[in-house]
Order: structure tokens, then C-alpha cells, then sequence
């Protein structure tokens, strides 16, 4: 095999590579945002909750200080 050839297949496999872990990093990256996104609705319904919680929960004189 010529050295020339050699190298023009080492360049092609090696852009195959960088845009299969392209695409890997930008998959990994919307499954990320996904999952924050899912947590903080999760965690401002938690909070929207003990809001709600606290509001209805009816005050004594001792707890009102």
C-alpha cells in the first residue's frame, strides 16, 4: 500500500470518527437538558406545593409569632 493512500484512509476514518462523537456529544447534551428540564418542573411544583401547604395551614397565636 502506498504511504499516500495509507494517510488518505487514516483522514477519512479519523472525520468518520469526529462526526460519529459529534453526534454522540449532541445527543448526550438534549438527553441533559431533558433531564434538568424535567427536574426543575418537578422541583417548582414541590415548591408551588408547600406554598400551598403553609397558606392553608390555619395559624394559632402561638405559631403566628
Amino acid at each position: 500500500m502506498h504511504p499516500e493512500i495509507h494517510l488518505a484512509l487514516h483522514h477519512v476514518h479519523a472525520a468518520e470518527l469526529r462526526a460519529e462523537a459529534d453526534a454522540h456529544h449532541r445527543a448526550a447534551a438534549a438527553r441533559r437538558r431533558r433531564r434538568s428540564q424535567h427536574l426543575r418542573t418537578r422541583l417548582g411544583w414541590t415548591l408551588v406545593e408547600v406554598g400551598l401547604r403553609l397558606a392553608a395551614t390555619p395559624r394559632t397565636a402561638a405559631t403566628a409569632v
